[in-house]
């Protein structure tokens, strides 16, 4: 059957071609259910999927795509993270392909080695399915497509699946999955990511408002016998990214948008007046006249002291400029619905500054300044870009409370407020290279792969084995409640 055929083609047309293709994609009910009885389809589905839908993503359009979705699949394929929690879901379907291929159940392997995953949401939403198929440690993960379901919609956007809301009607539906049976698998680097806070005895100082960490981070309590924080009064918090890791107004504005769209649901429920209102809180919040709003002792400069780790083994001080107020570490090439921050460096500037090109599977964060909201639209221009600081393996931020109670920090999308300190305290954030997860990307993806290009496949970044006393510290993203440590010792550690 050519699959192309129903591009264009009204759904009363095709039914047949229609039943046929969407067989591709169906999952028997007893691999999801082992009480029932093993009925086998004549064939092996070519592309399994399971679906994971944010409903409270998109407006109304999450419900939407939901009901289309499981029309035409097996609706226990199917799942609302509101309701159902992806980490539990993965586990136990793990669990059950893996029992049953043990007992000789060739279809159920072959829908292991087949699968793929689908995620319709954000960026936060992709992020968090990521870090719990990160979590599970499987021998092959399942490769991940991103469907746009959000406002900025980065990640789906840097894999060709596009920054717009889907249809959520028949026919676009179809189409989508078509485009999932032909994406291609393209690995990309993703990012640990550790926060230590001192809570001074007595201290009224709360580190973590109720809640308002990403998805990908968690209080985590144990810490190494080694470590020279490891005392009481200590906090530390891990996760994981795979798109940007953000301080300073930008953030901010995240914040102020993410705040009120919680307390407004009802406000928030077209994409294109979202982005409008995203603009109009960057206005307000004073990131457009920052001479006027903004203290220059809230600048990165002044918050924090940055360290980077270019080469194994050797920290080095990265000067950051006085005006810079917002700092990027950007894994992939999309920021804020689709600009690039980075740019593309010409061969003069990267050889001068020991740059290299961006890749997503280098082992390298670009890291990118911004003065404020005016230096943010030359991205619009050709060739725009925002201050090149550094490329790095790896990256330290150490915040001191200044004129500053607080500090606006984003991950992949989700914004929280940091209280800083008292006193001498320090906040201490360190992003190290982790490993690389998989996903589905089509022909047109922007992201671009040092494998393309590398004529020797096995001459891959080597920063995932510098310094080896971080190799256990990285086992888990800590991304879902499932895989969280409980008990025993840990050596995760801060320089």
């Amino acid at each position: 059957m050519n699959h192309g055929l129903l591009s264009g083609v009204k759904m009363n047309d095709y039914s047949g071609e229609k039943d046929a293709l969407l067989k591709e994609f169906r999952i028997p009910s007893y691999i999801f259910v082992p009480a029932l009885p093993i009925k086998h389809p004549s064939y092996v589905p070519s592309c399994p999927v399971v679906v994971f839908i944010n409903t409270k993503s998109g407006g109304q359009l999450g419900g939407d795509l939901l009901v289309t979705y499981r029309k035409f699949l097996n609706k226990l394929q199917v799942f609302d993270l509101k309701e159902e929690a992806p980490d539990k879901v993965l586990h136990k379907l793990y669990g059950n392909l893996e029992t049953l291929k043990s007992k000789g159940d060739h279809f159920a392997a072959e829908i292991l080695n087949r699968l793929r995953l689908i995620v319709a949401g954000g960026d936060g939403t992709a992020s968090w399915l990521l870090g719990v198929v990160s979590d599970l440690k499987l021998s092959r993960p399942p490769p991940i497509a991103t469907m746009p379901l959000g406002t900025g919609n980065n990640l789906t956007f840097s894999f060709g699946w596009g920054k717009k809301n889907p249809g959520v009607d028949c026919q676009s539906v179809i189409l989508f999955l078509e485009q999932v049976m032909k994406a291609r698998e393209m690995m990309i680097d993703s990012w640990h990511i550790i926060m230590r806070i001192r809570v001074p005895n007595g201290d009224s100082f709360d580190p973590i408002l109720p809640l308002e960490l990403p998805h990908a981070m968690h209080k985590f309590q144990r810490v190494s016998d080694t470590d020279s924080l490891n005392m009481e009064g200590y906090q530390t918090f891990r996760g994981g990214f795979w798109n940007y890791f953000s301080i300073g107004m930008d953030a901010q504005v995240a914040y102020e948008f993410h705040s009120k769209r919680k307390k407004y649901p009802e406000k928030f429920r077209n994409q294109l007046a979202n982005q409008r209102t995203y603009l109009k809180l960057g206005c307000t919040q004073g990131w457009f006249c920052t001479s006027l709003f903004h203290r220059t002792s809230r600048n990165i400069a002044e918050l924090a002291k940055v360290k980077i780790m270019k080469k194994t083994g050797h920290w080095e001080k990265l000067h950051i400029p006085e005006s810079i107020r917002s700092i990027l570490c950007l894994n992939l090439p999309s920021f804020s619905g689709g600009l690039n921050p980075w740019g593309t460096p010409d061969k003069k500037k990267l050889r001068d500054r020991d740059l290299t090109p961006p890749f997503v599977d280098d082992g390298l964060l670009e890291i990118v300044g911004f003065k404020d909201g005016w230096h943010g639209l030359v991205l619009l221009a050709p060739g725009g870009h925002g201050t090149r600081l550094a490329q790095a393996q790896r990256i330290q931020f150490k915040f001191r409370k200044g004129a500053a109670d607080h500090a606006y920090m984003r991950i992949d999308g989700e914004p929280w407020k940091q209280p800083l300190p008292q006193d001498k305290d320090e906040v201490v954030v360190e992003i190290s290279h982790l490993g690389q997860v998989s996903v589905l990307a089509r022909d047109n993806c922007i992201a671009k792969s040092i494998q393309d290009i590398l004529a020797c496949p096995d001459e891959e970044s080597n920063s995932e084995d510098s310094n080896k006393s971080f190799s256990e510290e990285r086992k888990k993203f800590g991304a879902a409640d499932t895989f969280r440590y409980d008990d025993g010792t840990d050596d995760t550690h801060i320089s």
